[in-house]
């Protein structure tokens, strides 16, 4: 507490997680910060602390919250400083709730299974909301926290994109001091990272494309296309595609498929580096959320799915590992790629998961399953070019598993493929909701895909958002 003081901290965000406050190895903060000398927000977990540290109660919920819910605004002060309107959408999860308020701590607001969703001390200087106002699906999510930072704790604006672009190229320039081996993919993270890379150290940057055999259709030639060709990134490309599909043989376990792709990865990069180099690092686009899901940021956090350029790499690597993007979201790093001038297609290019098709493949990876499921991908993305939905939507994408259904063809009963079609709504990864698609779209898709792949006899659409399930099926 003193260290924050004699920082002149202006205000204190405690976030959500997934330890239970009642639990004996449950992280809790310096005592002295909930003794009101510094404004404190606490999301979820943060809130249920602050509530417990004043003398309240928080138990297990008779009922868990997940994803979409409705906030009743009871009192427009603080938090709600602004606000017109008497209800909002809000996003939960969570499992635990308070069920006893400390005296003196007055409810802002309420939704159907929390009669305590927002709070706020008597003094006006902490607040705490069960729900999370820092993602995209909470209806004006960002207003509530720029009136706990501007109002409550006084805050100034200083930060911008074009000042983290500035920063980061100087501190990559500073601190770069030898040849840089960079993995590139053609996604939005990877391609931004390197361009970032190429402008801060210029002919220290080596950027390769490792082809793993679990790629979109084109990717590579497509690759090659907007960074080589139009935008001068330095770049090579390895087909290892038979290593990995070696590796994964027999396979079946999803985080055990993504540390072998880890691994494979790492062991690629290395040979190239042995061949090529010497490379003092290797640079990556990590993303925030890969951090935070991967288990691997400074807070506790639960590992929900191992992402091969974070959980995945082995602890003897030989090159350091640089992280431009570490600290930012999708949304964030698509500003900060048009800033570097990348053009708008390869920024509103949709997420693709770094261990590749092998996470859209339910449990072994089969020559067979890879091929419906590469097909199957294709049509889902053509069809939302066709339909004017593709940049309406945060990504779309299908996925295929050993599940073999009855259909009939050419007047014959067949046995084949089920494949599920996934459509999602989102900003920054952390939260998503499944699209509403017309029925023609759906349509389109699903003959599409029974018609155009062979093996495939039935398609499926996929309604659950996150929480609580995650984006990618695996």
């Amino acid at each position: 507490m003193e260290d924050l003081l004699r920082m002149k901290v202006a205000g204190v965000v405690l976030s959500g997680g997934p330890a239970s406050v009642y639990s004996p190895s449950s992280p809790h903060p310096d005592e002295a910060l909930l003794r009101g000398h510094i404004p404190v927000l606490g999301i979820c977990y943060g809130y249920q602390l602050i509530v417990q540290a004043h003398g309240g109660e928080v138990e297990r919920a008779s009922r868990r919250e997940y994803g979409k819910s409705s906030l009743t605004i009871l009192d427009r002060s603080g938090l709600f400083s602004g606000f017109s309107q008497d209800k909002i959408s809000c996003w939960m999860s969570h499992s635990d709730a308070a069920t006893r308020l400390p005296a003196g701590m007055s409810v802002l607001g309420v939704s159907d299974n929390s009669p305590y969703a927002a709070v706020q001390s008597a003094d006006g200087r902490q607040f705490g909301v069960q729900f999370h106002p820092e993602v995209a699906h909470t209806e004006k999510g960002s207003a509530i926290l720029s009136n706990f930072v501007f109002n409550v704790c006084g805050a100034k604006r200083g930060w911008s994109m074009s000042n983290f672009l500035d920063e980061t190229i100087a501190d990559l320039s500073a601190r770069i001091d030898g040849r840089v081996l960079c993995a590139v993919s053609g996604g939005v993270d990877s391609s931004v990272a390197s361009v970032l890379l190429n402008r801060a150290v210029g002919d220290k940057l080596q950027c390769v494309f490792i082809d793993t055999g679990l790629l979109r259709e084109g990717e590579g030639a497509e690759v090659s296309k907007f960074l080589r060709e139009d935008l001068g990134v330095p770049i090579e490309f390895v087909d290892a595609s038979r290593a990995f599909l070696s590796a994964l043989d027999g396979v079946a376990e999803p985080e055990e498929k993504r540390r072998i792709i880890g691994r494979v990865f790492a062991e690629a990069f290395e040979r190239y580096a042995r061949e090529h180099g010497p490379f003092r690092y290797l640079a990556q686009g990590t993303l925030y959320p890969d951090v935070i899901e991967s288990g691997h940021s400074s807070a506790p956090a639960s590992v929900i799915k191992t992402h091969h350029n974070v959980g995945g790499l082995p602890k003897g690597l030989s090159m350091e590992v640089v992280e431009p993007l570490r600290a930012l979201y999708k949304d964030e790093v698509r500003s900060l790629g048009a800033l570097l001038g990348l053009p708008a297609k390869v920024l509103q290019r949709h997420p693709f998961p770094g261990p590749g098709l092998a996470v859209r493949i339910i449990g072994e990876v089969t020559p067979e399953k890879l091929r419906v499921c590469r097909q199957s991908n294709k049509v889902v993305e053509d069809a939302l070019v066709e339909g004017g939905v593709y940049n309406k939507v945060w990504q779309g994408f299908a996925y295929v598993g050993d599940d073999r259904v009855t259909g009939v063809l050419g007047d014959e009963r067949k046995v084949g493929y089920q494949v599920t079609v996934k459509i999602v709504e989102s900003i920054d990864a952390m939260t998503a909701d499944w699209y509403r698609a017309s029925n023609e779209l759906l349509e389109s898709i699903s003959a599409k895909i029974t018609n155009e792949v062979e093996g495939v006899v039935s398609v499926v659409y996929a309604i659950s958002s996150k929480p609580p399930a995650t984006i990618e099926p695996q």
